[in-house]
């Protein structure tokens, strides 16, 4: 190897058209920023959505939704999950708190739960939780359990 034939790797090096730098380029003179006008001047740059003055589409379209600030979030928790930590022996004295679901990775410590009553349920379980639907304290409460609130 001599300094003869040094070579950048393979596709370490961009061919690219170098603008601005003489009319012999082919890309000198304007240097492809076309002829006046706010883009062709030096420094030229302008906000991510404007439309030269014309009202830009963010602002003719009409809002729309609803987001209401009163709305409380709840992690949903099927009673078949609670059964699964019981055959998976996650839950031996047949008690389920917000602190059985959170160790389980079923909620993180600022979660609101609420048990959904998807699925079956075969074991008595003390549950207490925020909160449940129907369903699920009837199947909670058929399965000879408890459903407790926070």
């Amino acid at each position: 190897m001599n300094l003869n034939n040094l070579k950048p790797a393979p596709g370490s090096v961009k061919s690219r058209t170098r603008v601005g730098r003489g009319q012999g380029s082919g890309k000198g003179g304007t240097s492809t920023r076309g002829h006046k006008g706010q883009m062709s001047r030096s420094g030229a740059k302008h906000k991510v959505g404007f439309e030269g003055g014309q009202m830009p589409l963010q602002r003719r379209l009409p809002k729309f939704g609803f987001k209401n600030i009163n709305r409380v979030e709840y992690r949903a928790v099927n009673i078949s999950t609670l059964q699964k930590l019981v055959d998976e022996g996650k839950v031996t004295d047949g008690v389920i708190t917000v602190d059985v679901l959170i160790e389980n990775g079923l909620a993180s410590k600022n979660d609101l739960v609420k048990v959904l009553g998807q699925g079956e349920l075969n074991a008595a379980l003390n549950v207490t939780v925020h909160k449940y639907s129907k369903s699920a304290a009837e199947a909670i409460v058929n399965a000879n359990g408890q459903a407790n609130t926070l």
